[in-house]
Formats: structure tokens, sequence, C-alpha cells
């Protein structure tokens, strides 16, 4: 093979590769994660009987709570806080959770942490008439200062 023939197709070959890199890349746009993904389309029939299952970040976060308040109600204050946190980072809107840190924090003397965690708790229970009674009870005795837990 002669050193012409070898660089015409050394060049075709370069140019192949230096055209192929021009070409816009074809990129898939992300999915959403499962929690923010709507639905599938469904019958009206389908939607009144089929309950929502809640995925396992939140099934999570409402067992991290419920251990929380019965080591609160256990006197175990900082593993409490601890369990709690955890479940606001899993599910953030629940505000049982922030209910439950209001309480600790309140337990421990810190009414700053209170208020702020009391806040959170009326932003996401308001909703609820039963919460929304305990949050403003709540809020009532940090006002005071009071580093009592009144439990269920």
């Amino acid at each position: 093979m002669s050193f012409r023939v070898f660089e015409s197709i050394l060049m075709l070959a370069l140019s192949g590769l230096v055209l192929s890199s021009c070409a816009a890349p074809i990129f898939a746009p992300p999915s959403l994660p499962p929690e923010s993904r709507p639905p599938p389309h469904q019958g009206a029939e389908e939607q009144s009987t089929t309950p929502a299952q809640p995925s396992p970040r939140v099934l999570a976060s409402l067992r991290l709570t419920d251990q929380g308040r019965m080591l609160l109600e256990g006197g175990k204050t900082d593993d409490a806080i601890s369990l709690l946190e955890r479940a606001v980072s899993l599910h953030p809107t629940n505000g049982e959770n922030y209910y439950y840190l209001a309480e600790a924090w309140l337990v421990k003397g810190n009414r700053a942490q209170a208020e702020e965690f009391n806040h959170l708790a009326d932003t996401y229970l308001k909703k609820d008439p039963h919460w929304r009674e305990k949050v403003l009870g709540q809020r009532k005795r940090i006002e005071v200062g009071s580093k009592r837990y009144q439990g269920e």
C-alpha cells in the first residue's frame, strides 16, 4: 500500500470522527422522582376505589415519627430529636414531626427552637382541627416556657 493511499484512508477516518463529534448529542429528559410523578390516568370509578399508596420514604418517616414520640414520652429527649430529624428528612411535609420536635426542644428548655418547630407544625397541620388545637396549646406552653411534655 502506498503512502498516499494510507494517507487518504487516514484522512477519511479522521474527518468521519470530527464530523460525528459535531452532531449535538441526544439526551433523554431526566425522569421525575417517584414522589413527584403524576399517577397514571385512571377511570373515575378506579380513582374512587383505589387508595393512594404512600411511598416507602413516607412509610419510613411515619415509623420514625412514632418511635420518636415514644422516646419523648419515655424521657429520652435527645434520642427522640435524632429520630424525628431523620423523619423530617424523609417526609418534610409531615407536621407531626415538627410538633414532636417542638415538644422535645421545649423539654430541653430551648424556647427558640420550640417556637420554630411549632410554627412549622402549624403550617402543615392547620387544616386538621385535632392537630390545630394541639399546636395552639403547645404554642401557649412555649410562651410561658413550660418544660413539661403533654403526652397523648
